[in-house]
């Protein structure tokens, strides 16, 4: 019964869903926005040393995201997912030994990001564009950055075990404070001061990698804390399958989600490489902002995530689907607004990483075409977030694929018949609009709970249910 469990819990499935979502919201879109400022305090310094260095961490940047969403977003929102599901269906145990699990498949995923990288970094990067003094500056900050990726999944698997139970004020706490270290350290690993040597490029990823060390370890103090809602101890430590798959599932298939997102934008990198390194640096600076919204839907997808697979292991699938669409009205006017902003004002967000004007020209072209339609990207993206915590992500994931044809093949195509820069970005913008329709319609025509129909209300929706899973019948193990 709802009265047997924690507070926490049973906030998320009775209080009331759009106050909730914004106060669970609110302090981890502080924490995003603090991990986002990371990799932005590395650009502005990096730009200081050149184009050249500017076009190389460009080139990286898709790659580095990609990690950073696999961990944090596919398989973090799998962790969380499950771990809110086991808590609404009172399954404590099975939440305690979780967090175990989420450790190991954090240090196994890290790993191989490692071994890709290091081996196959060169020839990643000149497939996307890299030739000559940008594709040795990529190198260097490549090999840097991966060789700490195991750091960068178990700070991100570490936080979304304490976001699965409905806290999201340790992870952002942890967040900004490592944010605030991080912006001394890093202009003085990059450029040096007394003893310290200027370590150029390389500072920069060493200092996120000391961000994310450091994060680590105040996480897990936390997680042996008394003040842990969760009890990683020792006789917890037991590895089973069935909680291994309870994460996989929903983490693998949203990794396919993730990888598409970042092939699309290293596609269009690529593309961009048709016109040199300034048109590189100008994408890749301009769609940082792209990047930017990831982690601000994030910081109201993690509440999503752990409110629906709350309610959905407690049986409640209207309240699941009710916070979805309110989560998805506030998702599209956020980043709506930003990008109408950025398509308005573009060259005061471009000129914070440099002025070379080939730079500026193509990241003001990118802005103007991509930004209005940001609202689109901000809608799907949340609505995967939904879809973790229900543990249905096909539509998601079909949504995303959708998008990787439209960038890659509508890109290509634009190149070949139009031959401008613009054209490619006209597909990119097109590219987003279909992924936020795409998802949108489907979880609106039922994805959720069978075949997908033509879109209806969630009461109509709900009517579809087998008796057996309609709110109230019992709660879904």
């Amino acid at each position: 019964m709802t009265t047997a469990l924690d507070p926490r819990t049973r906030l998320l499935l009775e209080a009331p869903i759009v106050p909730t979502l914004l106060r669970l919201a609110v302090p981890n879109v502080l924490v995003m926005v603090a991990q986002a400022a990371a990799g932005l305090i590395e650009t502005y310094f990096v730009g200081k040393l050149g184009t050249d260095a500017l076009a190389g961490m460009a080139l990286v940047f898709p790659i580095v995201m990609l990690m950073q969403m696999t961990s944090a977003g596919a398989m973090g929102g799998g962790i969380a997912s499950a771990i809110a599901r086991a808590l609404g269906a009172g399954r404590r145990a099975d939440a305690d030994a979780l967090v175990w699990h989420a450790i190991v498949i954090a240090l196994g995923f890290g790993v191989v990001f490692t071994v890709a990288l290091w081996f196959g970094g060169r020839w990643l990067y000149t497939l996307m564009g890299g030739a000559n003094a940008s594709l040795e500056a990529a190198l260097v900050y490549s090999h840097w950055v991966f060789a700490g990726s195991v750091l960068v999944w178990l700070f991100n698997s570490l936080a979304a075990v304490i976001r699965g139970t409905g806290n999201m004020a340790v992870p952002a706490n942890v967040t900004v404070l490592g944010v605030v270290a991080l912006v001394p350290l890093s202009p003085l690993l990059i450029f040096g001061w007394g003893p310290v040597p200027a370590l150029g490029i390389a500072g920069g990823a060493l200092a996120l990698l000391l961000y994310y060390a450091g994060g680590t370890l105040a996480l897990w103090w936390y997680l042996r804390s008394p003040q842990s809602l969760l009890r990683p101890v020792r006789a917890t430590l037991q590895l089973r399958w069935p909680l291994f798959r309870d994460i996989l599932r929903v983490g693998v298939i949203g990794a396919v989600s993730t990888v598409a997102t970042n092939l699309s934008i290293g596609i269009a990198t690529a593309l961009s490489g048709q016109f040199g390194a300034g048109a590189i640096a100008g994408y890749g600076t301009a769609s940082r902002l792209e990047y930017l919204l990831v982690p601000l839907v994030f910081g109201l997808g993690a509440p999503l995530i752990a409110m629906v697979g709350t309610c959905m292991g407690a049986g409640q699938r209207e309240r699941a689907l009710q916070a979805t669409w309110a989560g998805a009205a506030i998702a599209f006017v956020l980043a709506e607004a930003i990008g109408l902003a950025a398509a308005l004002f573009p060259r005061p967000w471009l000129l914070l990483f440099g002025n070379d004007p080939a730079m500026l020209e193509a990241g003001t072209q990118y802005l103007q075409v991509v930004g209005p339609l940001y609202g689109f990207f901000g809608v799907g993206l949340v609505l995967y977030f939904a879809s973790q915590g229900a543990g249905r992500l096909l539509w998601p994931v079909l949504g995303n694929l959708a998008r990787l044809l439209v960038a890659g093949v509508g890109g290509w195509l634009a190149l070949r018949w139009g031959g401008q820069l613009v054209h490619v970005f006209v597909a990119q913008g097109a590219a987003l609009l279909v992924y936020g329709v795409v998802i949108a319609s489907a979880i609106a025509g039922g994805a959720w709970f069978g075949p997908v129909g033509r879109p209806r209300s969630t009461r109509a929706l709900l009517r579809r249910l087998p008796p057996a899973l309609t709110p109230g019948a019992g709660r879904a193990q």
